[in-house]
């Protein structure tokens, strides 16, 4: 008998008990693969298996946060909705990683163009994450975290771009705390290099960093904040593909 499977079988039973209250994803063991992919709106983790995944099946309907597992190419990936914001994903994430045994995750989100020349629809890689949350401060106090995502992911992500005619913008991306923004903080992100804003990955990298797995972030810019373009929710929920395409051909290598 293989002890270290029935340990961990044990573990993830007990803890499914004593936190019955508690648990966002309610999986049973096995369900969920060890690549996950990571939109915030679970409506495009539904679009992405309906449309993108083999055999796809329902693992999780709690506070209406889908979850799937299929296969892509013939290997098991999973998409898992997170919710807008660091801290709903920090859920999500805690709990794949933690419980479920998650190697590798792809973020793949929207994104708030800063940059001139990062225009609406464009796909962005990010290679870091600045951020304005709290969270980081809970962690290290005075001390200063750099959120980065996974070289190995990132190196994998820009060539298969490449190869897939997907004009890749990668650079530092901003994970802010607050959607609607009066004081512009944009501006001084802007001057220190940052492609644009969202709100979720410095989390997922913080998380990957300290659970010894795999993240990278994957965006479509959705708006251009310097420009005040938009795109509509509906294309923003099912028409960024590109992210979703290059996610998946990344995660599988």
């Amino acid at each position: 008998m293989n002890r270290t499977k029935t340990k961990k079988s044990v573990f993830f039973h007990i803890y499914v008990i004593i936190n019955a209250m508690s648990v966002h994803i309610n999986a049973p063991e096995g369900a969920i693969a060890d690549k996950v992919l990571l939109p915030g709106d679970p409506l495009r983790a539904k679009f992405i298996a309906e449309n993108f995944l083999e055999n796809a099946k329902c693992y999780n309907e709690v506070r209406g946060m889908y979850g799937f597992t299929g296969t892509y190419k013939g290997i098991p990936v999973s998409v898992q909705g997170t919710g807008m914001g660091q801290p709903s994903l920090s859920i999500y994430v805690n709990e794949l990683f933690r419980f479920y045994g998650v190697q590798k995750a792809i973020r793949i989100g929207t994104i708030g163009s800063v940059k001139d020349d990062v225009n609406i629809r464009d796909t962005v890689i990010a290679n870091a994450s600045f951020s304005d949350s709290y969270l980081l401060n809970q962690r290290f106090g005075g001390l200063h975290f750099a959120p980065t995502s996974d070289f190995d992911l990132l190196y994998k992500a820009y060539n298969t771009a490449k190869s897939l005619g997907i004009d890749a913008k990668v650079g530092p991306v901003v994970s802010s705390d607050r959607f609607y923004d009066d004081n512009d903080n944009w501006k001084l992100w802007k001057k220190y290099g940052a492609i644009g804003i969202e709100m979720e990955s410095a989390e997922l990298f913080t998380l990957a960093a300290e659970f010894h797995r795999k993240a990278l972030a994957i965006f479509t810019v959705s708006d251009h904040i310097v420009k005040g373009q938009s795109t509509s929710a509906q294309e923003r929920q099912t028409s960024f593909k590109n992210m979703m395409i290059l996610a998946l051909e990344t995660i599988i290598q």
